[in-house]
């Protein structure tokens, strides 16, 4: 069917003022890619280039489903979608999903080593609920086919996010989340971990794409015995992982190691940082909050003190700021550097409504979107969060908001950044 695009508006605010003499200053146009009554959505940031677009950029990955009033479960899969970007972005099924949240969807990603066919998403059997991956190829046969299945009967895991460069992907438990952070888990998804607080036999895993061969990087036990030192209330959590990024170098891993987020009592949410081999394990001596982002393979964008800074994970010191608080007044939330690096996007909440501040990073021109309405979605393991998503050419970015529709339905939009 085909779905049409509706154009919403044209965003001139901008920052610093230009002079007549000077180059124009950015501007944004918006548009509506998708319309109910389903739902559409990609999932997760796009930091650490997990961009929607395959490699030609003719097709958009999305979710598409009925659900959105409670966390799925097994028996309610998502259908995943191409957008057509060549046919008024229409909507082709390829595949479904039984593994995916609001939040994070299915952590679609498109393989980097075959960018233009190829992409992974997370999946469960249907009568076990044990989580795997899934490589999948749009070229093969009338609908497209699963290359192969990265299932693991003793310890099922799922994409925790595709190396920079391609090859591998991090894997972690995802129905340990579904009962320890419900937003980022699976609901009623397998955990053989049982109440295990710190296992042995879960924590950080690699997987080879190409072989499927599968590697315990680090373990929950491990990560306790590392981090009591400078966290105390570590023995009384069952720990869990959030935000597995890979450096855009794939030299590093940085993640949180996190406790205390499903009963109450002292939270444990240490960052932490290790070479991509699972060796030189340490937390950063600051705390660089929110969403952090890799700017190259030593470096990371944070929010550190209500500021945008960039840190380096070897000298364990800021070493840069980007913008101040008026251009980027939430850099705890959802941030995302374009591929080829020129440009810095900070979506954020106020309110009700979701906002996308941009940050040339050579000159400081930077320029900010309309309002997109979340209202009713603001909190909770059902939110809405500004996620933004870039393209592969670094001037789009793609969101979820809400659309102007009877049924208020959560909808995708595109945002092109223009700067002729």
């Amino acid at each position: 069917m085909t779905r049409p695009c509706v154009a919403i508006g044209i965003i001139l605010s901008f920052y610093p003022t230009w002079s007549s003499l000077e180059a124009a200053p950015p501007s944004l146009t918006v548009r509506q890619l998708t319309t109910g009554p389903l739902h559409h959505f990609f999932g997760y940031i796009g930091h650490v280039q997990n961009v929607p677009w395959n490699k030609s950029g003719r097709y958009i990955l999305a979710l598409r489903t009925p659900v959105r009033d409670h966390l799925p479960t097994g028996s309610e899969p998502a259908e995943i979608v191409l957008l057509d970007t060549q046919n008024d972005n229409s909507a082709r099924v390829v595949a479904h999903s039984r593994a995916w949240n609001p939040q994070q969807g299915t952590m679609l990603y498109w393989n980097p080593q075959a960018q233009e066919t190829q992409f992974l998403f997370n999946d469960r059997d249907p009568v076990t609920n044990k989580v795997f991956c899934v490589l999948f190829d749009i070229s093969r046969g009338e609908r497209g086919e699963r290359v192969r299945e990265y299932k693991f009967d003793e310890t099922p895991i799922g994409n925790g996010g595709v190396a920079q460069r391609g090859g591998k992907f991090l894997a972690i438990n995802y129905g340990r989340m579904g009962r320890l952070r419900r937003v980022t888990g699976y609901a009623e998804a397998y955990d053989w971990t049982g109440d295990a607080m710190h296992p042995a036999d879960d924590g950080v895993f690699v997987v080879d794409i190409n072989t499927g061969a599968k590697k315990l990087l680090v373990s929950f036990a491990q990560l306790a015995s590392a981090l009591r030192s400078v966290e105390p209330a570590i023995d009384q959590q069952a720990l869990f992982i959030n935000h597995t990024l890979w450096s855009r170098d794939d030299s590093r891993v940085y993640f949180y190691v996190r406790g205390g987020w499903d009963k109450p009592g002292p939270r444990v949410n240490v960052p932490v940082v290790m070479d991509a081999d699972g060796s030189r394990l340490r937390p950063l001596k600051h705390f660089i909050g929110g969403h952090p982002e890799w700017l190259d393979g030593q470096r990371l964008i944070g929010d550190l003190d209500g500021e945008q800074v960039i840190y380096d994970c070897e000298s364990m010191k800021v070493v840069g700021k980007l913008g101040n608080k008026t251009i980027l007044p939430k850099p705890g939330d959802d941030i995302a550097l374009s591929p080829d690096a020129k440009w810095f996007v900070n979506g954020y909440r106020i309110g009700a409504e979701n906002f996308y501040a941009f940050l040339r990073l050579n000159d400081n021109a930077t320029v900010t979107s309309q309002a997109f309405s979340v209202r009713g979605w603001t909190s909770g393991d059902l939110r809405i969060d500004p996620s933004p998503n870039w393209n592969r050419e670094s001037n789009q970015i793609l969101v979820s908001a809400l659309a102007n529709d009877a049924e208020q339905s959560r909808q995708l939009f595109l945002i092109t950044l223009h700067t002729d």
